[in-house]
């Protein structure tokens, strides 16, 4: 019989994993109680941690940047309308997650430590800039979101460490664009696109572009991005932008499209993205 633990803060959901090191983490439960329903995990012990209320809740700061309590659930993040600018990313993305059961019972924390590379928040989470907080019996450290995601399904997390906080850089001047690419409206992403555009008098100040679903972790070429800074993002140079980022995916074939077939598609989602974000940016939509 597996062992409910159910921590009320967060030095005691350390203690429980310290106790319990085979626990396996439930933060919203969406993924984890369907593996287990479907006879998928079986883990001798699991510390929920709903019940952790200093987890919960978005929180702007006096810098600008931006908390994400790790327990947030992904409806209040697709709602926040204080994710503004470059950080509205994760907005846009957080409500293209799945359908409402499963945004009002998923998190935000409990997402990115399952690590699904189809799922939506890792390519934002990459082109937002953010820095992942997570807590174990080490103590506490912050993570790149590029560092974050390591390969399929593993992110960069300890054995026994939580992801407690997402914090998110401030850009009020950049604005944002998600575009994924489904079979059905809730599905996994067969191609995800996050960008973030920043401009100056008609030229590139700052330029963010992260693909996801198309291999083990998010791409971003932080190089080719920089080539374009300064420019005035011609269908030319955003085309050579998308072709290496299209060069630089590792995808595979499975049930939801070809490996081929994202290769194909991500350029012009890539060209959508940034065109819809500069145009955001230019107060154009």
């Amino acid at each position: 019989m597996t062992l409910f633990l159910e921590p009320r803060t967060v030095a005691e959901a350390v203690a429980c994993f310290r106790d319990h090191p085979e626990a396996r983490c439930m933060s919203g439960g969406a993924t984890l109680v369907a593996m287990m329903n479907a006879g998928l995990a079986d883990p001798p012990a699991v510390v929920s941690l709903r019940r952790i209320a200093e987890l919960v809740g978005i929180a702007p700061a006096a810098d600008g940047w931006t908390k994400i309590g790790g327990m947030t659930p992904h409806r209040v993040t697709a709602a926040e309308t204080r994710l503004a600018g470059g950080q509205a990313i994760v907005r846009l993305a957080a409500g293209r997650i799945a359908n409402p059961p499963v945004r009002n019972m998923g998190t935000i924390g409990g997402s990115i430590s399952f690590s699904d590379p189809a799922a939506d928040y890792p390519a934002a989470l990459v082109a937002a800039d953010a820095e992942i907080e997570v807590v174990g019996s080490g103590g506490g450290r912050r993570i790149a979101a590029q560092d974050f995601f390591v390969d399929w399904y593993t992110t960069a997390l300890e054995p026994g460490e939580i992801v407690v906080a997402v914090h998110l850089p401030p850009a009020p001047r950049a604005a944002a664009a998600y575009e994924k690419l489904v079979k059905t409206e809730g599905d996994m992403g067969i191609a995800t696109v996050a960008a973030v555009v920043e401009m100056d008098r008609g030229a590139c100040s700052d330029l963010r572009v992260a693909v996801g679903a198309c291999g083990p972790h998010p791409v971003r070429l932080r190089e080719s991005e920089s080539d374009l800074i300064g420019g005035r993002l011609d269908a030319d140079a955003v085309a050579r932008l998308a072709s290496r980022l299209a060069e630089a995916l590792d995808p595979v074939d499975d049930v939801r499209a070809s490996s081929d077939y994202r290769r194909k598609v991500v350029p012009r989602m890539v060209a959508r993205a940034i065109a819809t974000a500069r145009a955001r940016a230019e107060g154009e939509q």
